[in-house]
């Protein structure tokens, strides 16, 4: 059973970072829907200045947030900017919420990361995982920044009566996403480096760490329709998980996407960089029990993926 029905029909809706992997796919998604968009890229609205964030909102009156604006990156870029990962995003996610709480802000969507979990978390990790141990290293600015935002939303909830959610997809991956060598993650960067391999005849490649972390991959697609379906069904302070309920080896992605690219090459192991959590698969039980599953398999989106990655220059 869903907590609410509400009415997306006639509403103004802000996807905050619109540009980006998730909120392109929101535009992609929210399409379909009989609302009117609310969109301003960073040069018109800088969301990490208070004064700009709740002029924008004063002006453009939005009946519904989505906030997907962020500072991501994969391993690499968290480990050399924890500082600015953790003051960018907590910075965002509290001047948007102030926003909306000033102006009635009808529903306000907070996106998150299941790095918000404890490295050691009991595997799937139920949402009642949070701040129960310590946090992976590697992303701990990220992640605590995040953290700060559900948190803040749950407060405002419980003190303003505002109706914000917050919501914590596991990693992501689809078209439009960053295949930057250095910012990436894990999913592009591998689908990158083979289909350079199987361009040039390479007969190897390389990856990070020894291969045996499992992880849990949702495309973007599915996460926006999660959203809009939260968006409809969900008002609950406790933030919600996000994903597909199934996870894999690092090794055996790598794999699937030289199959996919039609690479026959072998991969080697640098086990001197860091492998990051052993394992992120997350219990996916709570958002399945209000009625929404993931309908993208791997494989499936691996293939739209790479289609979207050669027809941009790949």
């Amino acid at each position: 059973m869903t907590d609410v029905d509400f009415d997306l029909a006639g509403r103004r809706v802000w996807v905050a970072g619109h540009t980006g992997l998730v909120g392109r796919a929101l535009l992609r998604r929210l399409a379909d829907e009989p609302v009117e968009l609310v969109t301003a890229r960073s040069a018109e609205v800088d969301l990490t200045r208070q004064d700009e964030t709740e002029e924008f909102v004063a002006r453009t009156r939005p009946d519904v947030c989505i906030m997907a604006a962020a500072r991501v990156g994969g391993v690499h870029a968290n480990r050399s900017a924890q500082a600015t990962f953790l003051y960018d995003n907590l910075v965002m996610a509290a001047n948007t919420v102030e926003a909306c709480r000033r102006n009635d802000v009808a529903k306000t969507v907070l996106l998150g990361s299941t790095c918000i979990y404890p490295r050691e978390a009991p595997q799937p990790m139920p949402e009642s995982s949070l701040l129960t141990g310590p946090l992976e290293e590697t992303n701990e600015g990220y992640a605590i920044a995040k953290i700060a935002a559900l948190e803040l939303a749950k407060m405002y909830r419980r003190q303003h009566g505002m109706d914000a959610i917050a919501l914590m997809p596991t990693n992501l991956y689809g078209p439009g996403d960053d295949f930057d060598p250095q910012t990436s993650h894990v999913l592009p960067a591998l689908l990158r480096k083979v289909h350079e391999a199987h361009e040039s005849g390479a007969e190897t490649v390389e990856l990070w760490g020894t291969g045996t972390p499992r992880r849990e991959f949702l495309h973007v697609d599915d996460l926006a329709d999660a959203v809009v379906f939260a968006l409809r069904h969900v008002s609950r302070e406790q933030h919600v998980n996000v994903g597909v309920g199934r996870d894999i080896a690092i090794a055996d992605l790598a794999r699937l996407i030289a199959d996919v690219v039609g690479w026959d090459g072998d991969f080697t192991f640098d086990p001197d960089m860091p492998d990051g959590t052993p394992r992120k698969l997350v219990d996916v039980s709570v958002l399945s029990g209000l009625g929404w599953t993931a309908s993208i398999g791997l494989e499936e989106g691996i293939r739209s993926t790479l289609a979207w990655y050669r027809d941009h220059g790949g």
